[in-house]
């Protein structure tokens, strides 16, 4: 922990910090509030920054979004000597001005910069990267947290957000930039006066688009149901107004209504507490529309448009909410069945991959086993997806192309996280909400082509695979009596594990930060050869499981759950039971 009152007065004194940054410093009479502000550093983590806006070196601001810039930029010089980078922005409040800064300091550097002419959807972003051949990309957004946050994403040359060794390379980098005064600036009109900085909109529009619906699988079925399927969308006034309804439009969906109060960019977010589609009250003006429409399905975007939530009318006319997992394995079983029945999976069907991560249903393992697919699970964080992309990709190129050699190279087919997350295709390398409410409302043309609901088709696949049933619960914990509280709860449970939760018995546990999992019975120890993170993961009888992890985006502990029984009744009970009984376990004093 820093001397924060010494850092405080540097900024108060030196003549790097503007007039401004100085008086809302000055204005701060609670010593709380300064502590948090100057304890430590905005810590540029495996995925870049994201922090309260604000003045203060646990703030984001143009120094510390500076700063990060500056090391990136630093990598990239060291990498190449014709690097470039893409950097696109979402609608929070000082996302322009953060994504401007980085841009004239990447060109201060000697780095082509691609900025877009105003907001952009993340996954618009991922594929700019790649389509550019760009060396990095930077997205600036805090994805679903609360209207005071922003953030600060970094991609590499893959469109990936970046991972190892690249993550912690660049983290070095910044971490080397102690002195805000040594942060490289170019005025705005000089950088674009000699090339290094381009201005970019349209014509990457139109190529993201264009990929996007090359992924339909059925559209003779939209133009059959285009006048049928009723679709009510709210943007959360974020990025997806555009590229959302444009691509509705061009697919051929006729009956599309948007939320009015939410569909216009604006980082205070004046309908919501929080711009997050996970959250039902997220979808309280969207669900009044629908039922004044009398909507077939309900969808949200967050305001970088890489998450979807939905609604989805049953068939006695209610509006039932899926979770993350329902609308991702639901969008995989569509995809998956129609390229089965269209002979599009791989002629050796193992060498097709599902992915998906440790927290997310395994649902997914009973739907690779009905496609003959091989599944692979990652840490949580689509990060981790992405890369499983180009590994695939370079494993294919080193066989030649050739999928049905001995030691195969996997084929991406389908990727998916409990957070709201998907991916179709590989046009981009990150969740991608666009693509998924293409996928979904194709989907529920197609279902509804069969007489059928989404609610029904979600059904169905209980009926198939297993009546899976999973449910998240955080614990918000601020400041540094927060991280403390954090850490204590997940050592508690390390050194301290217990044998049944939810009266399930504990089978083995899974300590991801020790790279090990124990099996209780037999003691037998298995090497875990996922990158080491700060997770915990307990197995239940049953096909039962949870997890604990802190976020690596908000100040935050995350409890995870699943289970598996043999009516959804059960399972909801089931599920409760093990719910209680760990954040029981894990809160206790």
């Amino acid at each position: 922990m820093t001397d924060y009152k010494k850092v405080y007065n540097e900024w108060l004194t030196s003549s790097v910090f503007d007039e401004k940054t100085k008086n809302e410093l000055k204005e701060i009479k609670d010593e709380k509030e300064i502590e948090d502000r100057f304890y430590k550093n905005l810590a540029f983590g495996t995925g870049g920054l994201r922090g309260i806006i604000g003045a203060g070196t646990n703030r984001m601001n143009v120094y510390t979004v500076g700063k990060a810039t500056q090391g990136l930029a630093n990598f990239i010089n060291s990498q190449t000597k014709n690097g470039s980078c893409v950097i696109a922005y979402d609608s929070r409040n000082m996302s322009p001005e953060f994504a401007l800064d980085a841009a004239l300091i990447l060109c201060a550097n000697g780095v082509k910069t691609y900025l877009f002419e105003s907001l952009r959807p993340t996954p618009e972003l991922s594929f700019a990267v790649r389509k550019l051949n760009a060396t990095a990309g930077i997205v600036i957004t805090a994805s679903h947290n609360p209207p005071q946050y922003n953030g600060y994403k970094v991609y590499w040359s893959d469109g990936g957000q970046i991972v190892a060794p690249y993550d912690k390379l660049i983290i070095n980098e910044v971490n080397k930039i102690e002195d805000f005064a040594k942060i490289k600036r170019v005025e705005e009109s000089a950088a674009k006066a000699c090339g290094l900085l381009n201005i970019i909109g349209k014509e990457i529009d139109d190529d993201y688009i264009s990929a996007v619906k090359n992924l339909s699988l059925n559209p003779n079925v939209i133009k059959s149901q285009a006048k049928k399927v009723k679709i009510v969308y709210t943007p959360l006034n974020g990025t997806g107004l555009m590229p959302v309804t444009r691509i509705l439009k061009e697919l051929g969906f006729e009956n599309v209504w948007v939320v009015e109060e939410q569909a216009e960019p604006n980082g205070n977010f004046p309908t919501l507490k929080y711009p997050n589609p996970e959250d039902p009250a997220a979808f309280n003006y969207a669900l009044k529309l629908a039922k004044k429409v009398d909507a077939d399905i309900v969808l949200a975007t967050d305001p970088d448009a890489d998450r979807l939530g939905v609604y989805a009318k049953d068939e006695k006319g209610e509006y039932k909410s899926f979770t993350g997992n329902m609308s991702g394995l639901l969008i995989a079983e569509y995809v998956l069945s129609q390229k089965k029945e269209k002979g599009l999976l791989p002629k050796n069907s193992r060498n097709g991959a599902l992915v998906t991560t440790v927290v997310s249903s395994k649902m997914a393992y009973e739907i690779g086993k009905a496609y003959g697919l091989t599944v692979i699970e990652t840490l949580t964080g689509f990060k981790f997806i992405g890369e499983q992309i180009k590994l695939f990709e370079e494993a294919k190129d080193k066989n030649d192309g050739k999928l049905d050699c001995e030691k195969y190279a996997l084929e991406y087919l389908f990727g998916y996280e409990e957070s709201y997350g998907c991916l179709v295709g590989t046009h981009a390398r990150d969740k991608d909400a666009v693509t998924a409410v293409c996928m979904l409302c194709e989907a529920a043309a197609y279902y509804k082509s069969k007489n059928l609901t989404l609610c029904s088709a979600m059904q169905n696949m209980y009926e198939k695979y297993g009546y899976f049933k999973e449910d998240l619960h955080s614990v918000t914990l601020t400041g540094v009596d927060g991280a403390e509280k954090i850490n204590l709860i997940v050592n508690a449970l390390r050194t301290n594990p217990p044998k049944f939760i939810g009266g399930k018995k504990v089978v083995a546990q899974r300590d991801y930060k020790e790279s090990v999992r124990v099996e209780y019975e037999s003691g037998n120890k298995q090497n875990i050869l996922l990158p080491k993170s700060n997770v915990l993961y307990f197995e239940l009888d049953n096909d039962g499981w949870c997890c604990v992890r802190p976020s690596g985006t908000e100040p935050k502990i995350k409890f995870y759950f699943g289970v598996k029984e043999n009516s959804l009744i059960c399972a909801e009970e089931s599920l409760l039971k093990v719910k209680n009984d760990l954040i029981s376990l894990a809160t206790k004093d």
